[in-house]
């Protein structure tokens, strides 16, 4: 499936409703119209009536209800009152069965077969199958869409010498598509964690109140029952668990909100690097930033990271998350506890609008990402010779010298120049190094100066770093 052009209808099967005001207080501000409308009330009542007439065909095909009954529920299948619903709910503080009387209202022929051999658990958890999968498919299609950004930037950049840092400390040289391709490759396998996932995702079925199926062995004969879910299985295009309780097992909510925070845990730290390199002390990378944009109420000079800064906020949100999935499957007692009901009416859509904000907002820092160059060779400038020690370690051991020896007199030279640093002086190891005598019984000046060169000190990264970017395009 190419989850760059996905939408909506192939995703679920059926045209998506108009937008819904009917939605989590969390998906005002965040997630796609898509994603909202996916996790609307209306949204959901839709599949409640879809999988109610899938029901009600399969038992006209077994001779339990008439064709009548159900071309009259088929008739009125998308006409959702959410109003209506919520009237019936204050009453009679059931959902579900507010959405039943509702839908009965609207047909006078089939009305009365609404939700016949079922319980709550075999309409509602059949429908969040539904709507997981469904988003699933478009967390994919955005995080496809950032992978290709970073495939980009990492060609773009491939070659780009840059100083890296181990412990915030100037370290060695790396590339900066290189550093880029660290973030992508943490990406992809969240990828195919979420593509195998979408592919294993399946609904409780029709297995009625602690999933023995004993009401449609009533209704149907016991054995019809395996044609019977068969039957449903094709017509929703979803598979059934073999094994359910009253509730499909609420491991499958767990491992679909960790697969959502394991994502967002590689963009977490893409996007706090970020903010560390739009720091002007470093410099070399910044979001965007429009000339009309704001930074500070107080400080009109100030050009914050915002976006990097919403995406580390999301994903520490997003982050807490499995827990409460954890306790959810962990604490379903027996066949089932109601103590689950209530969060996952956040817990799911909340994870997924904010997993797919945090895409979005990635895939447009992505697209407007500033590489100072400038910047990058005044860091070089500065740390790069500090880097090149090392080489020039290995090179005067190789020529007879002593380990220990002139890894002291390179240690006493580095620290006499991080002292002119400090003082903003220019870097002069280099030149402090190659007036040796000591180090000049092994190497030449000329030598040294050679190896002292750190631009050509980055291994073979570019071309691991364009290895990637080829994985990327092909997905």
């Amino acid at each position: 499936m190419d989850y760059t052009t996905i939408t909506n209808s192939q995703s679920t099967n059926f045209p998506m409703p108009k937008f819904s005001s009917y939605l989590s207080p969390f998906s005002w501000r965040y997630g796609s119209d898509d994603m909202r409308r996916l996790w609307s009330e209306e949204h959901k009542r839709r599949l409640w009536r879809r999988i109610w007439v899938a029901l009600a065909e399969t038992q006209s095909e077994l001779g339990l209800v008439t064709a009548a009954q159900v071309a009259d529920l088929r008739t009125h299948m998308n006409e959702i009152n959410v109003e209506r619903s919520l009237a019936i709910e204050a009453e009679i503080h059931h959902d579900l069965m507010a959405e039943v009387k509702a839908f009965a209202e609207q047909c006078p022929v089939g009305g009365g077969i609404i939700h016949l051999g079922a319980t709550s658990m075999d309409i509602e958890d059949n429908a969040d199958a539904l709507r997981i999968r469904a988003a699933l498919d478009l967390t994919l299609a955005t995080l496809t869409q950032v992978l290709k950004h970073f495939a980009d930037l990492i060609e773009q950049y491939a070659d780009t010498l840059i100083i890296a840092f181990t412990h915030l400390q100037p370290a060695e040289p790396t590339t900066l598509g290189y550093r880029l391709a660290m973030y992508a490759q943490d990406l992809l396998a969240d990828y195919h964690s979420v593509l195998g996932l979408r592919s294993s995702v399946s609904g409780k079925g029709f297995k009625g109140a602690v999933g023995t199926s004993a009401s449609y062995a009533e209704l149907i004969g016991a054995d019809n029952l395996a044609d019977f879910e068969k039957r449903l299985s094709e017509k929703l295009d979803l598979p059934f668990f073999p094994i359910a309780s009253q509730t499909y097992p609420r491991r499958q909510d767990f491992t679909v909100v960790n697969a959502l925070a394991s994502l967002a845990a590689s963009l977490y730290k893409f996007a706090f690097d970020l903010r560390l390199l739009q720091s002007p002390p470093i410099g070399e990378l910044s979001e965007t930033f429009g000339s009309k944009q704001v930074g500070s109420s107080a400080m009109p000079f100030k050009r914050n990271p915002i976006r990097a800064e919403k995406i580390d906020s999301l994903a520490r949100y997003l982050a807490g998350l499995p827990r409460l999935a954890w306790d959810n499957a962990a604490h379903s007692l027996l066949e089932r506890t109601l103590d689950d009901s209530a969060n996952r009416r956040i817990l799911l859509p909340e994870s997924f609008l904010a997993a797919d904000e945090i895409l979005r907002t990635a895939r447009d820092v992505l697209a407007g990402l500033r590489f100072d160059a400038a910047a990058a060779a005044r860091n070089l400038a500065v740390y790069g010779p500090f880097a090149a020690t090392e080489r020039l370690l290995m090179r005067l051991v190789k020529a007879g010298a002593d380990r220990g020896s002139a890894h002291e007199a390179i240690r006493v030279h580095s620290l006499a120049a991080w002292e002119s640093v400090r003082h903003g002086d220019e870097n002069p190891l280099v030149e402090s190094l190659i007036h040796d005598a000591e180090l000049q019984k092994y190497l030449s000046e000329g030598e040294m100066r050679k190896v002292l060169d750190y631009e050509g000190y980055v291994g073979d990264a570019p071309a691991r770093a364009r290895q990637l970017a080829k994985k990327l395009r092909s997905l």
